[in-house]
């Protein structure tokens, strides 16, 4: 149960702190997530979970989070129980094999515009899953098991924090987007913000 507790909080948490950084340096695409909420739920109450599903522009926004910096950026570690041929290399049987998901996902020769924060890139993809380019989950039997648990918090608390709050850099100068180590790569220097309540909705959160 701890090592479940673990894994889902912290993957889940990091890939909230790299979209929030991404949008504070993305002013534009943050404002387009906003006026999607706006138009979809309203002022008048706070989004819930059966509202994710209804806005394709912030699940573009996490897919592409995701694909640029994914919370597992080497898949959980898998063996071959054949020999078999990857990549051109020929691989013996019960040989260990890592999968740099990171690499396939941020590889120029799959992807135009590899570096560049696009969420427009997915319209219209359903799931997380782009064939074999796009796995932030891994793939297959051994993919991970709070995919459908992750998407959904995810989905729940960035709405919620575009939803109810302005947001900005604490300084003209860009968002630091530097990759610390770590199995679950987080962020080199941690993200400081600054926000504050949104006015349409003031008079919903001074009832909470």
């Amino acid at each position: 149960m701890q090592v479940l507790l673990s894994a889902g909080t912290d993957t889940s948490a990091g890939t909230m702190e790299w979209a929030l950084s991404l949008l504070l340096n993305n002013p534009q695409i943050l404002k387009k997530a906003q006026n999607e909420i706006d138009e979809v739920v309203g002022h008048d109450r706070l989004i819930d979970e059966s509202d994710v599903a209804k806005l394709p522009y912030l699940q573009c926004i996490i897919r592409e989070t995701m694909r640029m910096y994914p919370a597992g950026p080497l898949l959980v570690p898998h063996e071959s129980s054949e020999d078999c041929v990857v990549g051109g290399f020929q691989i013996s049987r019960g040989t260990m094999l890592l999968v740099n998901i990171w690499a396939i996902q941020n590889d120029p020769k799959i992807w135009d515009d590899a570096t560049e924060f696009k969420p427009e890139r997915f319209g219209g993809l359903e799931g997380v899953r782009d064939g074999f380019k796009l796995m932030p989950f891994g793939s297959g039997r051994r993919s991970c098991p709070g995919e459908g648990l992750a998407m959904r918090m995810v989905g729940l608390t960035l709405a919620s924090l575009l939803q109810c709050f302005e947001w900005g850099r604490v300084s003209k100068e860009m968002v630091d987007m530097t990759e610390g180590t770590g199995l679950s790569m987080p962020k080199a220097q941690p993200l400081l913000a600054k926000c504050h309540p949104r006015p349409s909705m003031i008079n919903l959160l001074s009832q909470i």
